[in-house]
């Protein structure tokens, strides 16, 4: 079975400047852009010393010293806003008019800076996408096709469970953040579930902290979607399981009245090191089976991302597929999980 896994590359690509020059530049977007022969106009950071160190790694020629000299491209570039998310609504406001952007997910802090970045594009006439790459890896990008083809049948069943060691000291930034697992790793899983099946009607969540991982606010979360009588959809997420590999997971399960899809999300698996992306199908018809697949989240949901980004830019894709219109609906999913989980929960019935 065909499906498909990988976005079409750009007739032409468009050069980019970065904003910012933290570890997912590093680690993502450089290497992207080596990779898909995107040039690399210039990068800024508040940072000049990193720049520079950035610069010199990868090969790119210019450092801008200000903002405002990072801006002098007009529209004849894209801007690759890689900042931290209270940092972005400022920074739009700097961005040339009509400007193609690419902005580092998530759309801010929260859903009244999500709104207020909404407002910013708006005004400015901002062609705008939010990072929000996972929809873009290969095993999601078949996973749609195979829900779009029909192999599935009618949807049933969503169901993500991820129980596994996450190495939170890595990201030091998070310590003393209000809200960090949906916000900033669920809403990744929140986001492609939305892209595939559309925003349910409501949700049902609990999110909190676990003593083995004292100094985060929340490592674990429960959550159900609610797309009525039909449709079940459900998030079970453990990041503190250190007991070895056995059995750590993080997979998520399509299931229809005519087949269902199984797959394993490998980066998170021995992070940073990670594990193969896999994806299996079974149909009535026909036993489980493995689908080979092109490339894994890391680094190729970048390239689809990039991809879809340039191809609108220069009119080859009609929609830009995680613009801030289509994603200010994940932060409205993600904030609605926060409120959720500030509601009581139903007492028992008395005997």
């Amino acid at each position: 079975m065909t499906l498909m896994q990988s976005w079409p590359k750009p007739s032409r690509t468009t050069p980019t400047v970065i904003i910012g020059a933290g570890s997912i530049v590093v680690d993502a977007h450089l290497p992207t852009y080596k990779n898909e022969n995107i040039p690399v106009a210039g990068l800024f950071d508040l940072n000049q010393e990193r720049a520079q160190e950035v610069a010199s790694e990868w090969g790119v020629d210019k450092v801008f010293t200000t903002l405002a000299e990072a801006m002098q491209h007009g529209t004849d570039v894209i801007y690759d806003l890689a900042l931290p998310p209270a940092a972005i609504a400022e920074t739009l406001h700097h961005v040339p008019e009509g400007a193609t952007v690419l902005i580092q997910k998530p759309m801010g802090s929260n859903f009244d800076q999500a709104k207020e970045i909404l407002q910013i594009c708006r005004d400015r006439n901002l062609k705008a996408g939010i990072n929000f790459q996972l929809r873009f890896s290969p095993q999601m990008l078949a996973v749609r096709d195979a829900i779009q083809q029909g192999v599935l049948g009618e949807l049933l069943e969503i169901e993500m469970h991820l129980n596994l060691k996450t190495p939170w000291e890595l990201w030091p930034f998070l310590e003393g953040l209000e809200r960090i697992e949906i916000a900033v790793h669920s809403i990744h899983y929140l986001d492609l579930i939305r892209s595939l099946v559309g925003a349910p009607k409501g949700v049902f969540a609990r999110t909190m902290g676990d003593p083995r991982s004292a100094s985060m606010a929340q490592t674990r979360t429960s959550a159900i979607l609610d797309y009525g009588d039909k449709l079940r959809c459900t998030l079970t997420l453990n990041h503190n399981h250190d007991y070895g590999r056995k059995f750590q997971e993080c997979s998520f399960r399509f299931e229809g009245d005519k087949g269902a899809i199984v797959t394993q999300i490998g980066v998170n698996l021995n992070y940073p090191k990670g594990e193969p992306d896999e994806l299996w199908l079974a149909t009535k018809d026909q036993e489980w089976q493995q689908i080979p697949l092109e490339g894994s989240w890391f680094l190729d949901a970048f390239s689809g991302i990039f991809r879809n980004v340039q191809r609108f830019h220069i009119g080859e894709d009609e929609t830009l597929e995680t613009s801030v219109e289509n994603c200010i609906d994940t932060m409205a999913l993600v904030e609605a999980c926060f409120e959720a989980n500030e509601l009581p929960s139903h007492p028992l019935p008395k005997a």
